[in-house]
């Protein structure tokens, strides 16, 4: 299952009467191969029990909860992960993991009645699904790269050329031939992406080669798939894998630089032309909730993002609750990285990532965080106006 697959399935989690537990670990080992994670996970999901009064319904689901997560953690952690989202709610019969070659960036701790979804979104975010087209004129790859690792590895074959020995064909026939067969080859090659493409919901493609291969490979590529190509680089069609990653993702992350300008300012420049545009937490999440929200793009920093006015917040606390029934609400409390926002603000964010997810709005994590400060740490873009 995809990150994006796994975002979309918690964002319908329905909110509990119980804790529910969320948990992201950056698991890269330390200088000396060990773990890192493992001093923050009991001291922490120890004091998130110690808030719950002994003997309490919620304290005893919470117990549960903590006894699997650290069995979990003590002997199913894969060797290769660098990361790990981790969501537990024992009444809700919710136990889901996570695990990632993508790091995680910090550990962080959230207890409340849903999912804390805004990291798992950022992620998403970070680590697009695309393709990269390694080509050359007889062996091209083209690779599908997703949630920080390499989800496919397929080579396309070329006829192989050489020289002729002395006595055969002229030199202006003879480079015709290989002409020819380059150009099928790069043919071949197309009509695999497209399929690729089209299988794998691609829509961003960074390409690869040389002077003589990237020109026929522009030539030969639809209109369509040419509209995909973010990059071009020069990457040697047999690098490993490890070094597409990096490099393709670098180059992924530069172009998205770029482009989050160009939105936040296309975003404020429909809002202030009162067109398809609105700003602010409050604005955005009102038009995700009538399901306005073409893309929405957020701040990369949950502090950076503002709070509502004290009679919205309550709003949507009581939106919240009210599937709750006549049972106690659960009071949100946080460790790590997401204690340095206020719990209503972590709140919002998360019910603005699950309002997108559930009505297929796009969602864009904006790095530098002075582009949407002005304007609370939110925008988006809108399919239509009320």
């Amino acid at each position: 299952m995809t990150l994006i697959e796994q975002l979309e399935r918690l964002a319908a989690v329905e909110p509990s009467p119980y804790p529910v537990v969320s948990l992201y670990l950056n698991t890269q080992p330390n200088a000396r191969g060990r773990d890192q994670y493992q001093t923050f996970v009991r001291k922490e999901l120890k004091a998130r029990a110690a808030t719950y009064p002994p003997r309490s319904s919620e304290r005893e689901m919470l117990d549960r909860d903590l006894e699997r997560i650290a069995t979990f953690l003590e002997s199913n952690v894969q060797p290769s992960a660098n990361g790990l989202a981790l969501f537990a709610c024992d009444a809700a019969n919710l136990f889901e993991t996570i695990q990632l070659e993508a790091p995680i960036e910090a550990h962080s701790l959230f207890v409340g009645e849903r999912p804390h979804l805004y990291p798992l979104a950022r992620l998403v975010s970070q680590y697009p699904r695309y393709a990269a087209v390694l080509a050359d004129t007889n062996r091209t790859r083209i690779l599908v790269l997703a949630d920080g690792a390499v989800q496919t590895d397929t080579a396309i074959e070329g006829v192989k050329t050489r020289r002729t020995s002395q006595g055969g064909w002229s030199q202006a026939r003879y480079q015709r031939h290989v002409e020819n067969y380059h150009l099928q080859h790069i043919k071949e090659v197309v009509a695999a992406l497209e399929k690729i493409v089209l299988a794998e919901g691609i829509t961003r493609i960074v390409v690869s080669g040389d002077p003589v291969v990237l020109p026929l490979l522009r030539e030969q590529m639809p209109k369509a798939l040419a509209d995909m190509v973010v990059e071009e680089l020069s990457l040697a069609a047999d690098s490993t894998q490890a070094d597409v990653l990096r490099t393709t993702l670098a180059a992924m992350r530069a172009a998205d630089a770029q482009s989050d300008r160009e939105k936040v300012e296309a975003a404020v420049g429909a809002y202030r032309a009162g067109g398809l545009g609105v700003v602010g937490p409050d604005a955005t999440l009102l038009a995700l909730t009538n399901g306005q929200v073409d893309e929405l793009l957020m701040t990369a920093s949950l502090a950076r993002i503002d709070a509502l006015p004290d009679s919205r917040a309550a709003e949507l606390a009581l939106a919240n609750d009210t599937a709750l029934a006549e049972e106690p609400a659960v009071e949100p409390t946080a460790a790590g990285e997401t204690a340095g926002a206020d719990v209503g603000v972590v709140r919002l964010a998360d019910e603005i990532v699950r309002i997108a997810q559930q009505t297929s709005a796009r969602i864009q994590f904006i790095e530098d965080p002075s582009l949407l400060e002005p304007h609370g740490g939110v925008a988006a873009t809108l399919r239509f106006r009320i």
